[in-house]
């Protein structure tokens, strides 16, 4: 008898990097998540369905991902990648035998195999549509593919009720034409949230209201959320906010709703709730299964046979070294094996399964109740950042499906079966470095928001100028919606605040924006000379995602 069901929830998402150089921050950056993990998640999803053994998973793709996917210049790009590791791994096979470097020689060449397996499948397996065969999988159930704002932005730190509506509406409609079907569920992006409010005499409704008025019947949130359990960093009170270039963040007053439906008296992420007034569904991350993969210290990724992520080859770029020791020196890392690495893999998923059959058991004897376990992590975790994850995925994901105990399933799949009963409000969250807004806005970030902000109003005045434009303006109009959602990229902050590429994501941010004052310039005269056109045609072939946007989701709501 199934006492309980596990759901992976996977968050897939990397900024737009279509024809923005290479190395080390440019589209290589989704060429190697391609190759280490997106390809090889979809080899073993489908390895196990032809095993007889049916996956089951949550996932997200985020709408400005899949247009990446899709993408005809990605594409190529992508096989002249793998074809240019290929070259490498080669030329270092030559260079070792030379130098008579046993082990580095038997590493490169088994490099060289993997690569030319990823190829392979590449070309061969998913016929170079990488979105297609995430489509077949969900078309087949077994995977819940969930939608995301459109350029994953921060939707808590949005001014405009009309910016948290058009990336939404985007992003769904982005998902639904490459997936070829409705999504049911949203990530948040950052699982950010802000409840409803007063700001000033205006309501400003919660993300809840957003996603039930697009048919979003489910989204996701940190444990801290739901169980009230410790925050890491101390939350700063928005009604106080900091300043931001000498203009304070309105005072809040957040609102609750009168709702007839039960609160818990218990809280756990064990069971989805209803978010107030809204029936829109949260589920919260577990945070214990959680741990076994992110934490840094206690985690299988740790474990001292795994890959070695941060030291790489210095000609071939790669990955020669294993872990080795906590906290030892790059320089002194021991040389990687992968045949050792793999047969951990297999103790590791083990291990996660028992974990998994105990807290499903536990709950159900203690409160005769089958809860769910929702374990969330980023993709790219998988293959990119732990080599060996994606085969603890699918030893993990096989041994699930054929628990006694434990009922693999997907978050819609569950949500239909138990529809929640009880109701919570929730707080102003997320699940970055103290469950706030921090890791967005602080005193890195800061100068980012009043531009963003100006960007949003501008959006709403022009769709109010021209509320149904034709012919160039039109066009003018539509890119300029783009620019606003790349503007919008919730990666930019994320990475000048992180200090991983601060120059770089400065540099990025500004270019959208640049480009969408000039688009706004170029609607208020509404005329084009020969300089604006080639603009136009310039930015419309560096940024040209969302084919069917319509810039008047961009219309004011309050």
């Amino acid at each position: 008898m199934k006492l309980g069901a596990f759901t992976f929830v996977l968050h897939t998402h990397m900024p737009y990097v279509r024809k923005a150089g290479r190395w080390p921050h440019g589209e290589e950056i989704l060429h190697e998540v391609m190759a280490e993990s997106y390809v090889p998640l979809l080899n073993a999803l489908n390895d196990l369905k032809s095993d007889g053994i049916e996956p089951r998973l949550t996932i997200d793709l985020t709408p400005i991902l899949l247009e990446q996917l899709a993408d005809a210049d990605v594409k190529n790009d992508f096989e002249l990648y793998l074809e240019e590791r290929l070259a490498l791994a080669e030329a270092e096979i030559a260079a070792h035998d030379k130098r008579i470097e046993m082990h580095l020689s038997y590493l490169a060449r088994w490099y060289r195999d993997w690569y030319a397996n990823i190829l392979s499948s590449f070309r061969d397996r998913y016929g170079r549509d990488l979105v297609g065969a995430f489509r077949q999988l969900g078309a087949a159930d077994n995977l819940d593919i969930l939608t995301s704002a459109a350029t994953h932005g921060y939707l808590p730190l949005f001014e405009r009720d009309s910016t948290i509506y058009g990336q939404l509406k985007t992003g769904i409609e982005s998902s639904r034409a490459f997936l070829g079907r409705a999504p049911r569920g949203v990530w948040s992006p950052e699982c950010g949230y802000r409840p409803a409010y007063m700001l000033e005499r205006r309501y400003k409704p919660g993300l809840e209201t957003f996603f039930a008025e697009l048919n979003l019947g489910y989204f996701f949130t940190d444990a801290h959320v739901i169980t009230g359990g410790p925050i890491r960093l101390p939350r700063p009170s928005l009604t106080q906010a900091p300043e931001i270039r000498g203009a304070a963040l309105p005072a809040r007053k957040f609102v609750v709703h009168a709702d007839d439906r039960p609160e818990p008296k218990i809280r756990t992420t064990m069971r989805p709730y209803y978010a107030q007034a809204a029936n829109v569904a949260v589920f919260g991350r577990d945070e214990r299964t959680g741990q076994q993969v992110w934490s840094a210290a206690q985690g299988y990724p740790g474990d001292f046979v795994y890959r070695e992520f941060h030291r790489r080859d210095s000609n071939s770029g790669l990955h020669y070294w294993r872990v080795t020791a906590a906290n030892s020196d790059l320089s002194q890392k021991e040389f990687y094996d992968p045949y050792p690495a793999f047969n951990q893999v297999s103790m590791h998923a083990d291990h996660y399964v028992d974990l998994i059959r105990l807290m499903v058991r536990a709950q159900y004897y203690q409160t005769k109740e089958r809860g769910i376990i929702v374990s969330c992590y980023d993709t790219e975790l998988f293959g990119h950042w732990w080599f060996e994850g994606v085969a603890w995925l699918k030893h993990v994901l096989r041994r699930l499906a054929e628990s006694e105990d434990v009922e693999l399933t997907t978050a819609g799949a569950y949500l239909e079966a138990h529809p929640p009963a009880q109701v919570l409000a929730l707080p102003e969250s997320s699940w970055g470095a103290g469950g706030n807004h921090s890791t967005w806005l602080n005193a890195e970030t800061e100068w980012l928001w009043p531009l963003i902000h100006s960007a949003e109003r501008a959006m709403e005045e022009l769709v109010a100028r021209h509320p149904a434009a034709e012919g160039d303006l039109q066009t003018v109009l539509n890119q300029a919606a783009r620019e606003l959602l790349l503007m919008q990229s919730s990666d930019w902050p994320f990475l000048i605040a992180t200090g991983q590429a601060k120059e770089y994501a400065s540099s990025r941010f500004h270019q959208h924006l640049a480009r969408f004052n000039r688009l706004a310039a170029m609607a208020q005269r509404g005329t084009l000379d020969d300089t604006d056109r080639r603009f136009l045609d310039h930015v419309a072939e560096l940024d040209n995602p969302f084919s069917a946007i319509d810039y008047r989701v961009f219309a004011g709501r309050e």
